[in-house]
């Protein structure tokens, strides 16, 4: 059906989309502006730890900035969507890059998404600095930029176009760098593991509760794990994860539990550290009982192949959104 457009009506939607986008590419050039002027003040910094802990403890807390690579398999039940893939380059300074590839499709469904997370390490804390995020596939493609001016006190975010300043607040992270936070605490012992993270222009807050210790075998092998659930005022969803001690608590695998029995499911298909890991300080459980789902994560396993007719293309997205986030 053809629809008729008044010139006077076209001309203004054409004004304002030629404003919108004065206004991101004037957010854009502000965020690359304040990124040279970080990177150049970042190349004069070296990592700190606090004092209070061993040089024993201070290179456990440290061991997930060691250079490694993670690939993982991405399955839907039983259905195998694709991979995911972490890298963490070495660094001879504070200054860290952090990075993210995935690929899951299903039929004529497909999702890709690279990610780039920037960061320092300061006083034994990461700090970040700038975060990229696109995505690509069926559907809508997008990108996600965000800047951390810590001098200026704002965050600078564009999110599918849409420009946003946000005030500038003290622990906050980006989705990608925070898995290395949160890995870090982890061999702190420190609580609470809560964190503010920066996403599709929001402040959202995860909270998370180490609930057991498991030996987890899966196609590429048998760990001693920690099982970590994600705090949440409600029952309708679940994510669980299970972290190895021994890989600078590396996630082993990830169980995401929605609509019923449906479940999202990323294992460790190979891992590689560029040097030797320190030995871990035992790790601490967290006082609260776990939900029966949590007790036995097999129950509600899809098994049926013929349930992936039923994911859409919004599923496979938030699948693989869930995936970068792990």
């Amino acid at each position: 059906m053809m629809m008729c457009v008044s010139p006077v009506v076209l001309a203004e939607t054409i004004d304002n989309a030629q404003e919108s986008q004065t206004q991101v590419e004037s957010a854009s050039q502000r965020i690359n502006a304040e990124a040279v002027v970080l990177d150049q003040a970042l190349q004069t910094l070296t990592p700190a730890v606090s004092r209070s802990v061993s040089d024993t403890e201070q290179a456990a807390i440290l061991s997930p900035l060691t250079a490694h690579t993670a690939e993982y398999k991405v399955f839907y039940g039983s259905i195998e969507l694709g991979v995911a893939n972490y890298r963490l380059p070495a660094t001879d300074s504070g200054f860290y890059r952090y990075y993210f590839d995935s690929d899951v499709s299903l039929l004529i469904i497909s999702d890709q998404r690279h990610l780039k997370s920037e960061f320092t390490l300061e006083n034994g804390k990461l700090v970040p600095f700038r975060y990229i995020h696109e995505r690509t596939g069926t559907g809508s493609d997008y990108t996600e930029q965000t800047a951390f001016a810590k001098a200026q006190k704002f965050i600078h975010t564009i999110y599918k176009q849409d420009a946003l300043k946000l005030p500038y607040e003290d622990q906050v992270f980006d989705p990608l760098m925070v898995q290395l936070q949160f890995r870090m605490d982890l061999a702190a012992n420190l609580r609470p593991l809560d964190y503010k993270m920066v996403k599709e222009k929001e402040v959202d807050d995860y909270q998370f509760r180490v609930v057991g210790k498991e030996k987890m075998t899966i196609e590429s092998g048998t760990y001693d794990t920690i099982k970590v659930e994600v705090v949440r005022d409600n029952t309708k969803r679940q994510t669980l994860l299970w972290m190895a001690p021994d890989l600078a608590y590396l996630p082993i695998r990830l169980s995401h539990y929605s609509k019923g029995s449906k479940q999202l499911d990323i294992q460790l298909a190979q891992y590689h550290f560029e040097q030797q890991l320190p030995p871990m300080t035992p790790a601490l459980m967290d006082v609260g009982a776990t939900q029966k789902i949590a007790e036995n994560p097999q129950t509600n396993r899809v098994e049926d192949a013929s349930l992936a007719s039923e994911i859409s293309d919004a599923d496979l997205t938030q699948i693989n959104q869930l995936a970068a986030e792990q």
